[in-house]
Parts: structure tokens; sequence; C-alpha cells
């Protein structure tokens, strides 16, 4: 760490140099603690995290952009991007969860039933990501590279999320499908064709629209920079792919984040007195409730995104926060926090956690949450116009 804070303190400003230094000592205290807490296993989740928050500060790559892109400006790279994203990770996820456990990898996938509940709370976080201006990978690294209004999106989501909790045992008694996985049912190699064909066909109406709308296809923008960034979509990408497949392989299950919110959000509760012991939520979960945060391997790799993706910024020489928010921004980035925390809880996780987790997984919910989430997003695409939010 030291070495890289020397060699590029010829061309940062001494803001941007102490803030990678805090930032990388930060990351390996982080790492040490939940080492010492849970293992060598969260030790490197946390530096998995960091590299996490690397890629998304520079590669930009966020999943709401991305969704608006398509909608507004007809372009579609950002969306090819991502399904990029889930092959490259399928391939690997997929054999290990079939078959792991026979070569001592033992590997589960999030695979849930979707009913109403799901479809309501991923239709809330569609429509809250276009509010509070990231989903919930893209709250997590725009917070870490110093952007103040994310990190009012980012305390609205931790709210949000733990909000949710006292009501789940009543949004669970909803209609729901039961639980399907494409892995079981088609075998690995059977469920990676079908991934790979379904998410082909949407690759190739994304590619119509976008040529219809502008007669080509926009040129990609190269890396510049391995180091400093930005990055390429498709370096971008591939980078991604490398951390959810870490995760598989060193936790032994997808990439989530927002589990962690609503556990922070919990602790913050407890601390001021609110029993939420008393709801069944966290009946289940009340070793979480009294463990250390960094005994929690969904907490600490968000530790390691936020911090990743603040040396990130530093590196790139960019981390200056502004601290002055309009009422408009700080309206939406509250609203949009709340809507995503709540609807994250009822449908499963977020972007990553049910949608790219749920879909690496073979899992039908996976895709459900794709279709009802991106009809949010298109609400929400539609209230930013109203907005005047471009």
């Amino acid at each position: 760490m030291t070495a890289l804070v020397q060699n590029l303190s010829k061309t940062l400003s001494n803001a941007n140099r102490t803030v990678l230094a805090l930032a990388l000592a930060a990351l390996a205290a982080v790492a040490l603690a939940a080492a010492n807490t849970g293992g060598m296993r969260l030790g490197l989740a946390v530096l998995i995290g960091g590299f996490a928050g690397i890629a998304l500060y520079h590669a930009s790559f966020g999943f709401t952009a991305a969704w608006r892109r398509i909608v507004t400006e007809k372009r579609g790279g950002g969306l090819r991007a991502q399904f990029l994203l889930i092959l490259l990770t399928s391939a690997v996820s997929f054999p290990l969860i079939a078959w792991g456990a026979s070569f001592g990898m033992p590997t589960g996938g999030f695979v849930f039933p979707f009913g109403v509940a799901a479809a309501i709370g991923a239709f809330a976080f569609g429509l809250g990501m276009q509010l509070g201006g990231g989903c919930a990978s893209g709250t997590l690294f725009t917070a870490g590279g110093g952007s103040t209004r994310m990190m009012v999106t980012l305390a609205a989501f931790v709210t949000g999320s733990v909000a949710a909790t006292p009501h789940m045992h009543l949004w669970g008694q909803l209609p729901k499908l039961p639980a399907l996985s494409l892995v079981s049912e088609f075998g690995p190699l059977g469920a990676y064709a079908a991934t790979a064909a379904v998410l082909g066909l949407i690759a190739l109406w994304s590619v119509r629209v976008e040529t219809r709308a502008h007669g080509s296809l926009a040129e990609p923008k190269p890396t510049v920079s391995v180091l400093a960034g930005p990055w390429s979509l498709v370096f971008g990408a591939v980078a991604i792919a490398l951390v959810g497949i870490a995760t598989f392989l060193v936790l032994g299950r997808p990439w989530g984040i927002t589990s962690g919110f609503a556990l922070w959000g919990a602790k913050i509760w407890q601390f001021f007195g609110v029993p939420v012991t008393d709801w069944p939520y966290w009946q289940w979960q009340k070793g979480a409730l009294e463990a250390s945060v960094f005994a929690d391997a969904t907490s600490v790799m968000n530790f390691g995104i936020l911090l990743g993706a603040m040396a990130a910024a530093a590196i790139a020489g960019k981390y200056a926060p502004v601290w002055k928010l309009s009422r408009r921004d700080l309206a939406t980035a509250i609203i949009g926090g709340l809507l995503m925390g709540y609807g994250a809880r009822l449908a499963y996780g977020c972007n990553i956690g049910a949608y790219l987790g749920g879909i690496v997984s073979g899992s039908l919910h996976g895709w459900l949450w794709l279709v009802f989430g991106f009809i949010g997003s298109l609400a929400g695409t539609r209230l930013r116009l109203r907005l005047g939010m471009g």
C-alpha cells in the first residue's frame, strides 16, 4: 500500500493522496477485523469487495443508467454489458452449484419463490433506483467515490431496509409461485444454454432499437488506464464477473448487498431502544444482531466496496465531495432510497442479490425480478423526466 501511495504522489493532489492513504488503511483494517472475527474467508470477502468498488467506480458500471438509457436515448451498450457479466459468471456458478459438493466446494444459489410481494418489491426498487440515482451497487460505489447525494440515498436505503422487516411475515402470506431452479431442472449446461438464448434475444432487440434510432451502435469508450480509469464497459463487466465468481468460491453463494443494509439499520434501531428482536424477521437472526457486524459477510463486502470506490476516486484524482444539495436532489435521494430499501426486502434483494444473484443461480425468481424491476424503472424514468432530472 505504501508503495502505491508513493508511486502516485507525483500526480495526485495532496487531498487525493490523503484520501487514498486513508481508504487503503481502512480497507486493510476492515479486512483484519473481519478475519479476526469470522476467519480468513471474511477477510478475503473484504478484499473482493474492495476490488468490486474499484471496478464499479472505474467502469461507472451501474444498472440504473443502463436501464434508463435504453428508454430515453435508445442506447443499449450498458444493458449488453450486464448480460456479458451474467454469462461470464454463470459459466462458473452453474457447474459449481451442480457439482461443487462432489469435489469439496459445496455451493448454493439464491433460489426463492416469487409472488405478489416480490413483484411489488421489485417494482418499488426499480422506481426508487431512478429517483435515488443508483441501484444498490451504484449507491455504494458512488457514495464511496464521494457523492454526497448518494450518501443521503444510502442512509435512506438502510432506513427503508429495516423499516420493511416488521411487516415481512405479513407480506409473506401473499400468493407466490414455487421456487424453480433451472440448474436442477435442466442441469448446468441446459440452464446455461437457456440463459444465453434469452439474454441473446434481448441483446439483439437492444441492437435493433439502437441501430434504428441512430443508424449504428455507439462507439465503445476505451479503457484509458487500468489503475486510474476510466474503464470500458466490457472491461468492467469482466472485472465484476470476477467479483461474482470469487464470491461463489470464497463464500459458497452469490454476491449480495442489501441484507447488510437491513442488519445495519436493525443494529442502529436496537441501539436506540427499538425492540427489533420482537419482530418475526429478526427472531431467527438474533445471532446476527448480537454478533459483530464484522462477522457478517455481506456487510464486510459492502464496507470493501465503499472503501475500494473511495480509493479508486482518489487514484483518478476525483474525490471531491460537494456538500450543497438542492431540495429536489435531497427529496428524491430520500424517497428513492426508502423505496429501494423497502422493495429489496420484499423482493429477496436488489439488482445484485435478486436480479444478478438470482439469474446466476439459475433461479426463475431472478428473471421475474428483472421484468418487474424494469417496469418500475420505466415508471421511475418517466417520473424523472417530469421532475426535470434529465
